[in-house]
């Protein structure tokens, strides 16, 4: 689901980049990435995360998705055109991704699960476009931050099966997503990395990119 006006400003505000590049150096240490591979950025926002994507791991290609078409056009302003050049953006659903299977080395995505209805859908669909051994960097939130008494009325969230923990933590492993690494504050939210252990079969839908 697209972000209201309130989700806009927590997300791209000056704290907010602070805090992913300390999360960005984080999974450095921890995906083991190697220079010059295919990353998939999903939910890129105003393209923060791509640029400190490009910066930390260098990728031949990056690709940067979001649902919201007008975020898009704001990564195109934001980035510098060194940077743009280098990425592909477009509009997509994280359900419905329009890439081939088994298509990237790693999968990148700060706080989108939980804006999705359909998250155990979007883990799948991650799962599929992930080679076999491929790394998806997680970042992600629990209900106690995004539905509590305040934020509740302000920020626009789905209410129906929410994640916590355990459930998130057995939607990837359903995905076949094995976790590698894991940094979580038990009611506020976690960091992970976590390798795709084989391939789910080819997909029968039509999909065009990369």
């Amino acid at each position: 689901m697209k972000l209201n006006w309130a989700e806009r400003w927590v997300v791209n505000n000056p704290s907010r980049i602070v805090e992913q590049r300390l999360q960005m150096r984080w999974f450095k240490k921890k995906a083991a990435l190697a220079a010059g591979g295919t990353i998939l950025e999903i939910g890129c926002g105003r393209g923060a995360g791509a640029r400190l994507i490009l910066e930390h791991f260098q990728p031949a290609v990056l690709h940067a998705m979001d649902l919201d078409i007008e975020m898009i056009r704001k990564a195109g302003k934001y980035l510098p055109v060194s940077q743009r050049k280098l990425i592909s953006m477009y509009a997509a659903d994280v359900t419905h991704l329009p890439c081939r299977d088994e298509s990237f080395d790693a999968v990148f995505g700060f706080g989108v699960l939980h804006h999705v209805p359909d998250w155990r859908g979007a883990l799948t669909e991650i799962s599929r476009v992930l080679k076999t051994g491929g790394v998806y960097c997680l970042e992600e939130i629990y209900p106690f931050v995004y539905q509590n008494f305040i934020t509740k009325h302000i920020l626009l969230h789905p209410r129906e099966d929410r994640f916590f923990s355990r459930d998130i933590k057995e939607g990837l492993d359903g995905a076949n997503l094995t976790i590698r690494d894991v940094l979580e504050a038990k009611y506020l939210g976690l960091l992970g990395v976590f390798v795709k252990t084989h391939s789910q079969g080819t997909s029968s839908a039509s999909k065009n990119i990369p």
